[in-house]
């Protein structure tokens, strides 16, 4: 489903290939691998959400699976769906208590000088007026993710999507934003970068390497990734809101919930799962070293 223009997510999947993104069933939980571009709400707008598709995830159950967690309308990847109310409740208190392990892969603009570390940023709510966007804040709740540099890239390369797509700023996000807003957690006047300003920075972010990452969110704050990785100075590719990324025709998000790891049960090992790599990351993976493989069946 996922594909290279952000204009073209926001289109339904059927219903037949939604069962086909189960990853994992069991008794009490389904894991799916979630399309970039498909909310896990209906929003105010409407639209195509995860909601439409739950009905056809029930396999014989009366009642329909629903979210233990959540995942950004533009993230892929692993999500987890608790089957029944006490399987829900178990569910809820393992990623309330951090006991659930994830994984993310990212391809970020330029990147870390060196190969591993980790981000301890407490984040606070940009604007109340503004919704889910957020910014580091001394003040705020703490935030804490492991990177690891799983590959680089000398040069971004040239492709259909171009990170330097240009596109006059429309209702929100501060794609191409300059790195001093944010590294320093945005403009706090609320107001975002000149047209000029965002086309320059976009043409010298169009030149820059780009890294791999390997990220451990080791809270789990609404945009953490994301906020973090851009206030580090590697801003995601795609991230129409943190990074430098146009809010239309520019790349799509790439940041996908690779792995998790769940102790479902007290007798048994933890279920791991691995979503594969969706294809608008592919490219530019490749560029950073990944060789395609496929992700370990579900255990």
């Amino acid at each position: 489903m996922a594909v290279a223009a952000k204009s073209h997510v926001s289109r339904g999947v059927a219903p037949d290939e939604m069962l086909a993104r189960v990853l994992y069933r069991d008794g009490l939980m389904l894991i799916i691998d979630k399309p970039a571009g498909l909310s896990v709400h209906r929003g105010p707008k409407g639209g195509p959400s995860l909601e439409d598709y739950l009905d056809a995830l029930r396999y014989g159950l009366l009642r329909r699976p629903e979210l233990a967690h959540r995942l950004d309308k533009d993230t892929s990847g692993c999500l987890v769906l608790g089957r029944h109310r006490k399987a829900l409740a178990h569910l809820g208190l393992l990623f309330k208590h951090r006991k659930i392990g994830k994984t993310y892969w990212a391809v970020v603009e330029g990147g870390p000088a060196e190969d591993a570390g980790t981000i301890d940023l407490p984040l606070g709510r940009l604007d109340d007026r503004i919704g889910w966007w957020m910014k580091p804040d001394p003040n705020g709740v703490p935030a804490v993710t492991k990177w690891k540099v799983m590959g680089r890239a000398p040069v971004a390369a040239a492709s259909t999507d171009s990170l330097s797509s240009p596109s006059p700023a429309c209702g929100g996000g501060w794609g191409g934003g300059s790195l001093e807003h944010r590294a320093s957690g945005f403009p706090l006047s609320g107001s975002p970068p000149q047209a000029g300003e965002r086309e320059e920075r976009a043409a010298e972010r169009a030149q820059a390497p780009l890294t791999w990452l390997e990220l451990e969110p080791l809270t789990g704050r609404t945009h953490q990734l994301r906020v973090h990785c851009a206030a580090q100075g590697w801003p995601i590719v795609g991230d129409d809101i943190y990074g430098t990324a146009p809010r239309f025709r520019g790349p799509m998000l790439h940041l996908h919930a690779r792995e998790i790891v769940v102790p479902i049960s007290k007798n048994k090992p933890p279920v791991r799962v691995a979503a594969p790599v969706p294809a608008h990351m592919r490219e530019r993976l490749t560029q950073c070293g990944w060789n395609g493989d496929a992700p370990p069946p579900a255990q």
